[in-house]
């Protein structure tokens, strides 16, 4: 194990420019511009895979509902579109740009959140400024077959809907694919507590944010500071022969993550107010060992993750989150050093 430490070492210290400058290349995969089925009012049968849209109104995407008959609504409202990919599809890492949305949405997928920004009434919060890009979950795609979108949106005043942006499919054409994804909903609390880290923590009490997406977009705007996210899961057991990766994504600013209230690696150190301290590792990828001897003992496990955010952006922002295979994730690696040296 210590070798294989060492290994990844040395491929990753060769890849450094690679980790802190790698960026999504993504390609437009289908377009979605064009007509959407529209109804102003707010149903949660209107997320559903089955659910008769016939009847709705046809709207323009994008371009602010106030322009196309709604002007002077303000309010909840929903949108509803269908694409098909091919059967052959299933190798790829597809996102779903939906560019501005001016206030608040949810974003669904054959019936699945797949995404969010913002915060619903009552406890609004606008997030009109965030460029909503969301991944298509493998898992929740119907491959040789349509799938349909379905988006809740809420607006305060002004402009309303999905205002601009490159709406569409689009490819990564450098995919890292967790065997496991959890993007998705997460327990999350602002402030700081040693034992937020411990297995058995109550976390009742603790708020549910989707990951990943900047906290700053989900209610918890201007915050900077020290906040945890914590979720439990099972390791399947083709995962348990080797010590498997832990995908974190990007995190802005620095983080600690403890697996069963074990440390196992961080990036960068969590000292408030201290910023030159944290050099670039806003964007850096996050990849940590699990140790064996975690898994050992049990294969549920429970990821907690302390990170500190300075200023602007904060939180688990950018995708891949979930589990791989140490073999996918060296491989990944070593490709991405032979396509960039």
């Amino acid at each position: 194990m210590k070798q294989l430490i060492i290994y990844i070492s040395l491929i990753l210290i060769g890849s450094a420019n690679i980790m802190t400058a790698q960026k999504r290349d993504l390609t437009i995969y289908e377009p979605l511009r064009g007509a959407w089925k529209f109804s102003i009012g707010d149903k949660p049968e209107w997320m559903s895979y089955d659910y008769d849209d016939s009847h709705w109104e046809s709207i323009y995407v994008p371009s602010p509902w106030e322009q196309q008959g709604f002007n002077g609504y303000d309010g909840y409202a929903w949108y509803r579109t269908s694409f098909t990919l091919p059967a052959d599809a299933t190798d790829k890492e597809l996102w779903l740009d939906l560019g501005y949305i001016d206030d608040v949405d949810e974003c669904f997928l054959n019936g699945k959140l797949i995404g969010k920004s913002g915060s619903f009434p009552p406890q609004f919060k606008t997030a009109y400024n965030a460029h909503r890009l969301y991944l298509l979950k493998r898992e929740d795609l119907i491959f040789g077959s349509e799938n349909i979108l379905a988006i809740r949106i809420y607006d305060t005043q002004s402009e309303g809907g999905i205002v601009s942006g490159k709406i569409g499919i689009w490819e990564n054409k450098y995919p890292l694919i967790p065997d496991v994804n959890l993007s998705g909903n997460w327990k999350f609390k602002v402030g700081d507590q040693r034992n937020y880290s411990d297995i058995n923590l109550d976390e009742s009490n603790w708020d549910i944010i989707y990951v990943p997406s900047p906290w700053e977009d989900q209610g918890y705007d201007q915050y900077d500071g020290i906040a945890w996210y914590r979720k439990t899961i099972t390791v399947p057991d083709y995962l348990t022969s080797d010590s498997p990766v832990l995908l974190l994504g990007k995190i802005d600013d620095v983080d600690e993550v403890y697996v069963n209230g074990v440390l196992i690696g961080n990036t960068g150190k969590v000292e408030p107010y201290n910023f030159g301290t944290f050099d670039d590792a806003y964007n850096k990828l996050r990849g940590y060992y699990i140790p064996l001897e975690i898994l050992e003992k049990s294969k549920q496990i429970t990821i907690a993750v302390r990170v500190y955010d300075d200023r602007l952006t904060g939180g688990i922002y950018e995708g891949p989150i979930g589990l791989i295979s140490q073999d996918k994730y060296i491989k990944y690696w070593l490709k991405q050093r032979k396509e960039h040296f």
